[in-house]
């Protein structure tokens, strides 16, 4: 697969206080030609200052950038055929949406039956066609989003790059534009990289993900493989709801609480595991088939609509997290202060680093 962008050792730093912070410390990935890819993490782990280095809007200290094979490290951001979208979307107010969209075309002084032509495109791609005439405060928080993106691609841009472009729009809507980013990026078939926090923004969009902490990549995969085999305790605390349970593995059985857990493959010693909430199942019997199996008292009982949260405390203080659908009437139920049995398929443990 051709490679869109190529980060070799990255490194920025900066001067604080008289002090060199290293914001991002020696970072390489590729991002292959037409692929949606996300750069994920907490604030302040870098993620920002790596798509800013992509643009050109920072300079590396160390490293180099890549675009289509091209060593652009040194080029500025307005000779780099990527295009950027905000946060705060940094539309022209008095402009309509037609005129908003058109603007970098006009810039270039393409002729106006091609700026016709494109603009109503990308308007339909984005659908907003009828709404041409609408200026920006006239619009939804979707619908400006909508103008934003249409403005960067009509430019045909080899990458777009877009920075936390849902934070300010309310979830319902904000989880409604996920798939529209999706389906828009399928349809121009351009590469897209993505800045976000928000963990289910990442996973349902991206076909891989960076997930970075402190200036370094932790993990870089598809989706389902950083949820279901995360490479470190951050990772998968990170992403999604996860359950860390340490202690000495000895011969594929780790000693927890009073119970056991199965970890099919580990090496024996000090180990991490993790075990997603969804994947346990809670009941008043020690399960007899072979399975992991740990007691414990239910400490917290939350209805959450389509399953149940339990916070399950163990005897050595440990608690964990189950996630049970309220799948039917049947559902087996537990109150605060029950005693339970906490069991889970071998396959579901899985031993990371620290």
């Amino acid at each position: 697969m051709t490679s869109a962008i190529d980060l070799d050792e990255v490194i920025k730093e900066y001067v604080s206080h008289g002090e060199v912070v290293q914001a991002v410390k020696g970072v390489s990935l590729s991002i292959a030609e037409g692929e949606f890819f996300s750069l994920l993490g907490p604030s302040g782990c870098g993620k920002t200052t790596t798509m800013r280095m992509i643009a050109g809007f920072e300079d590396p200290t160390r490293g180099k950038v890549r675009l289509h094979g091209q060593d652009v490290t040194n080029v500025p951001p307005n000779k780099r055929d990527v295009n950027m979208v905000f946060q705060s979307y940094a539309l022209f107010p008095h402009m309509n949406v037609w005129d908003n969209v058109a603007f970098g075309l006009k810039q270039k002084k393409t002729p106006d039956a091609e700026i016709k032509r494109r603009v109503g495109e990308m308007l339909d791609i984005v659908d907003l066609t009828g709404r041409e005439k609408r200026r920006p405060r006239e619009m939804s928080g979707g619908q400006q989003q909508r103008v934003a993106l249409a403005r960067a691609l009509v430019n045909n841009p080899r990458a777009l790059l877009l920075d936390e472009p849902l934070g300010a729009l309310d979830l319902k809507l904000r989880q409604a534009m996920q798939i529209e980013l999706k389906r828009i990026q399928r349809e121009v078939g351009i590469t897209f990289v993505y800045v976000t926090h928000d963990q289910s923004e990442a996973l349902t969009m991206s076909d891989r993900i960076a997930v970075m902490n402190d200036g370094l990549v932790e993990q870089l995969a598809g989706p389902r493989e950083i949820y279901e085999q995360p490479a470190s305790a951050f990772v998968a605390g990170f992403i999604g709801t996860s359950n860390l349970l340490a202690g000495t593995l000895a011969g594929g059985v780790l000693k927890v609480a009073g119970g056991r857990v199965l970890v099919p493959g580990g090496q024996d010693g000090e180990v991490n595991v993790t075990v997603r909430p969804e994947k346990i199942t809670i009941d008043v019997d020690e399960p007899t088939q072979n399975v992991s199996a740990v007691p414990g008292t239910v400490a917290e009982v939350v209805y959450l609509g389509t399953y149940n949260s339990y916070a399950v405390r163990l005897s050595d203080g440990t608690e964990v997290t189950v996630f049970q659908q309220n799948a039917n009437d049947a559902t087996i139920t537990a109150e605060r202060g029950d005693a339970v049995w906490l069991s889970w398929q071998p396959q579901h443990s899985y031993a990371i680093g620290s």
